[in-house]
């Protein structure tokens, strides 16, 4: 983390200068807004927490709730999730709060007694390398205070308006600058129920399943709303059963199933338990504790559950549905509303990918809003988030219909036996992948460059997001990941692989490129970067070698990579990398880089990977940029 940039201050580094106008207790909403977010659950926060970087831009979140969450609800936590929590700037809180899944154990019918059950395997629950970062489990409530924090220390002190619902939506094509009217009111008035109304330029639900923002922009969920009743409860208990601080897949023969999640702190347990198939929506409302905790000790026998105390439960109807598009626009329109998780895409718990996935979403959405409101690219970027989000919600949605058929299918024989692997452990294995939220890929478009040199980084996938890996820092030896540099901060990223030899003088590959980026008027960074900005306040330019890191010096460096910033003209010496060869982690080889050519690997501001090209294609560069991008 970088800080004293614009002078020495004391004091909590994270704690940003307010804004001006910003310094008092947050007021009223005001009449007209830049961005209005309904609801403040992972989606809206994430999104929140974007916007609140950038007090330029007037941004208020509101939520009919009259309270922030406390607890229940979702838990997972994904590596990918935590990959983006780094970018906030959080991810160690929830490392050193949540608890770490690093096995999971599958239980099945016991071969000798069917009516019991028995341990049938186990694996190690996230891949070696797939990520730098684990899997967790976390209160979701704990992962809204982590945002909350995010948004208060913020320089525009964001905080959300509690105890307002939306009453009304409407779009005027030909409304101006203010496109969207918003009326809201104020719960919790008895006798005079207090309306606000609000012109908005953008609105974003973030509304839940009965989204009223889908709604009233005409999008409808479309699949199966009926299905499987699940209850969860999150306990405190003594049992026998011996893998209770294990992540449990378990399945009996005629009971019914259980997941079972040790939750953070040590103690307590959170156990989904298979319900009754449901002939109608609601059917499972009358479903009481008492049950759940009685089919949970059915299935786990001959182990026994005594539940002490009760955190939270609910019970559950599992749907499956996608909502045909993710904001109003028809045809060539500009989008102004759009809808983000619950809102346009609902699905089991099982898979622990809805609130990850949901926050998948406005990190999509944040940097363009934010780059279109400021004047960096064309409106039309807008478009582009219910494409790339619609098929990744279709992706979850697939996953986890196969995955609740095999969960919901009845144990064969040989699968008791032992004699053919279950197929829900092999279903669980090979979707590791999938359900460390690392599978998504955003397929070519104005945002992702063709795989025409995609084999000179055969581990980086065009459209997926950045695999770091740990390198060395050139001007202090520190031992770091390379994806630490990217924060949610709206900036573009590259990177550039130096070939074999160069080290960065004279006339290499790696000098030429940097002096071009610096100079030439068709450079991105000369071309989009706003006139007294940093140099890398639109694209941020690093540059990783392949020596190691005392065999190069520092000042023979170019100046790109040595950026003068901030009112001081302060040098940024955390520009320039090399590979973790004392560990044996060269970054060239684990993620496939072409050492004789070298290559610039092209970041988004969301992470994933928008293009791989050779060091001299600069003229490819600079045309890829100039499909979105506003000249300064």
């Amino acid at each position: 983390m970088q800080f004293h940039m614009n002078g020495f201050h004391d004091g909590d580094p994270l704690v940003q200068v307010p804004a001006s106008g910003r310094q008092g207790p947050q007021g009223p909403i005001p009449p007209e807004l830049d961005v209005l977010i309904i609801g403040s659950g992972p989606a809206g926060l994430t999104l929140a927490a974007q916007l609140s970087a950038f007090a330029n831009i007037q941004t208020r979140i509101v939520e009919r709730k009259p309270a922030p969450m406390l607890r229940g609800q979702a838990d997972g936590v994904s590596c990918r999730s935590m990959e983006m929590f780094k970018a906030f700037g959080f991810a160690d809180r929830v490392l050193k709060e949540g608890y770490w899944v690093n096995e999971t154990t599958f239980w099945g019918p016991n071969p000798d007694n069917q009516d019991e059950i028995a341990r049938i395997g186990r694996v190690q629950d996230v891949a070696d390398d797939l990520s730098e970062m684990p899997h967790l489990i976390l209160n979701q409530a704990r992962i809204h205070d982590m945002y909350l924090d995010y948004m208060r220390n913020s320089a525009s002190k964001l905080e959300v308006d509690y105890g307002l619902e939306l009453v009304n939506l409407k779009v005027d094509p030909d409304g101006g600058e203010y496109p969207v009217t918003v009326t809201l009111e104020r719960l919790g008035f008895v006798h005079d129920r207090k309306h606000v109304t609000v012109k908005v330029k953008y609105v974003i639900g973030c509304d839940g399943a009965r989204s009223p923002v889908r709604n009233a922009i005409g999008r409808e969920l479309n699949g199966d709303r009926q299905g499987q009743a699940w209850g969860v409860m999150d306990i405190l208990a003594d049992t026998d059963f011996p893998d209770f601080r294990y992540k449990s897949v378990i399945k009996s023969a005629n009971q019914g199933n259980i997941l079972l999640i040790p939750r953070e702190g040590g103690y307590v347990t959170r156990i989904y338990v298979e319900l009754d198939k449901i002939s109608e929506r609601g059917a499972s409302r009358n479903i009481g504790l008492e049950r759940l905790v009685d089919v949970a000790n059915n299935i786990l026998n001959p182990y026994t559950l005594d539940v002490k105390d009760v955190g939270w439960w609910s019970v559950y109807e599992v749907g499956h549905s996608v909502a045909d598009k993710f904001d109003d626009a028809d045809g060539d329109d500009i989008p102004h509303v759009f809808i983000a998780g619950d809102a346009c895409h609902t699905h089991s718990a099982k898979a622990g990918q809805g609130m990850n996935v949901s926050m998948g979403d406005t990190f999509n959405l944040g940097w363009k809003l934010i780059s279109v409101l400021n004047g960096k690219c064309r409106p039309e970027l807008l478009k582009s988030y219910s494409g790339e989000r619609k098929a990744v919600a279709q992706a979850l949605i697939d996953y986890d219909h196969k995955w609740a058929r095999v969960m919901s299918a009845k144990t064969t024989d040989d699968e008791i036996s032992g004699s053919q692997e279950p197929a829900f452990k092999t279903h669980f294995i090979a979707g590791g992948k999938f359900t460390a939220g690392l599978s998504v890929q955003y397929p070519a478009s104005e945002l992702v460059g063709e795989a025409t040199w995609q084999h000179l980084a055969k581990g980086e996938d065009l459209g997926m997001r950045l695999h770091s890996a740990p390198v060395v820092r050139l001007a202090d030896g520190k031992l770091v990941h390379l994806n630490d540099s990217i924060l949610a901060d709206t900036r573009w990223h590259l990177f550039a692989f130096a070939p074999a030899g160069d080290n960065g003088k004279g006339d290499s590959a790696m000098a030429k490129l940097c002096d071009w980026l610096q100079n030439n008027p068709q450079s991105p960074v000369v071309k989009y970067t706003p006139k007294g900005a940093d140099p890398d306040a639109v694209l941020s330019v690093y540059g990783v070698f392949q020596q190691h890191h005392h065999a190069l010096e520092l000042t023979d460096m170019p100046a790109l990579l040595k950026p003068k910033k901030g009112p001081y003209s302060i040098i940024d010496y955390e520009k320039i990398f090399c590979p973790d060869l004392k560990n044996g982690n060269d970054i060239f080889d684990m993620r496939g880089i072409d050492r004789q050519q070298g290559c610039m690997i092209l970041v988004r501001p969301d992470q994933y990977i928008a293009h791989v090209l050779p060091l001299a294609e600069v003229e490819q560069l600079s045309a890829f940029f100039e499909g979105f991008m506003l000249a300064r």
